[in-house]
């Protein structure tokens, strides 16, 4: 199961208080002042971290909290400082301020790490206020307080390419044939309930990484369907690949094209998606006749303002064909 959105309480060690103390020795009747100052409480840091691919660990532990920072003793002794609590997140990971929703920051590689919680400063001990005015300082400062927040966690999936379309339209049989991955198919809408990541081998020893994502349907962007909370997967891919299911689609110039819909879909969520490299793909095309897949041909669409040629390709994940001409178009694009 994918987890890609949490909320999570943090907090900042608090700071030790300072140490009144006097030094009292054999022989030494005027010892004077000799109280440690408190240590430092512990920081919470998020850190990016490549081996995990979900926030469901935070659906168990909700509450992350720093150690505090020891008292200060007397003999001059600091008080131990606070470990810092590392949270470890996934990569694509945003950290936000829950109740402003300013993004703090945006964890994209492996080992980034934002500093989200300063411990607190630890108090000076009385042998800090000595003065030769005031030789037996009997006050010393308390600790500061560490900082408390909640913090939202969501997760955009790093992919190079996004595969988009409407339910059934073929997505996750496409990317079971390319790669590794394993998703669920079956022949009712809505299948894929989750985006799904596959790892693509391309050639002798390159490769590049295939998000799925859920079937958007018409209004997807307002909340229809399972398309508002996966568009955000979306926008970190490089390239997206629209799938479009040829068995569904007779020649019609009136007809409003199941292309339209997505591209409408991707631009009322975020106009900045339709800049992307694109490859249109007809699929499903092994249950047509030839002259169905010429009918396909006719097919104007609607392309960006880009004056660069979009692919247009038929495809048939059952037979395979052209999904080695596929795989070098996405190559090639990845590639500029």
């Amino acid at each position: 199961m994918l987890i890609d959105n949490v909320k999570i309480k943090i907090r900042s060690g608090d700071g030790g208080n300072g140490c009144v103390s006097f030094r009292r020795e054999k022989y030494v009747p005027k010892g004077g002042p000799n109280g440690g100052d408190g240590g430092k409480g512990g920081n919470v840091i998020f850190k990016a971290d490549n081996s995990l691919a979900t926030l469901i660990d935070f659906r168990y532990n909700r509450i992350y909290k720093a150690q505090n920072g020891k008292h200060g003793l007397g003999g001059d002794k600091t008080g131990r400082s606070g470990d810092d609590i590392i949270v470890l997140v996934p990569c694509g990971s945003i950290i936000k301020n829950a109740a402003t929703g300013k993004v703090l920051a945006d964890l994209v590689e492996n080992g980034d790490s934002y500093l989200a919680a300063l411990g607190g400063k630890g108090g000076k001990g009385n042998a800090r206020f000595a003065t030769s005015t005031n030789q037996a300082p009997r006050f010393a400062e308390p600790g500061i307080k560490g900082e408390e927040m909640e913090i939202e966690i969501e997760l955009k999936l790093i992919a190079d390419v996004g595969l988009v379309g409407l339910p059934n339209a073929g997505k996750s049989t496409l990317i079971s044939k390319i790669s590794a991955a394993k998703p669920k198919i079956a022949d009712y809408p809505f299948t894929t309930l989750q985006p799904n990541l596959g790892i693509v081998k391309y050639k002798d020893y390159q490769s590049f990484v295939v998000a799925d994502i859920p079937g958007l349907i018409e209004g997807a962007h307002t909340g229809k369907g399972l398309g508002i909370r996966f568009l955000k997967h979306i926008e970190r891919t490089r390239v997206l690949v629209f799938l479009l299911d040829s068995s569904t689609i007779p020649y019609n110039e009136n007809r409003k094209e199941d292309y339209e819909v997505l591209i409408n879909e991707l631009g009322s969520y975020d106009k900045t998606l339709l800049e992307k490299p694109r490859i249109i793909c007809f699929s499903k095309t092994d249950t047509l006749s030839d002259e169905q897949k010429k009918d396909l041909s006719r097919i104007k669409f609607t392309t960006s303002k880009s004056k660069v040629k979009i692919p247009i390709l038929k495809i048939s994940a059952v037979t395979g064909e052209n999904l080695k001409k596929l795989l070098d178009e996405i190559w090639m694009l990845l590639r500029q």
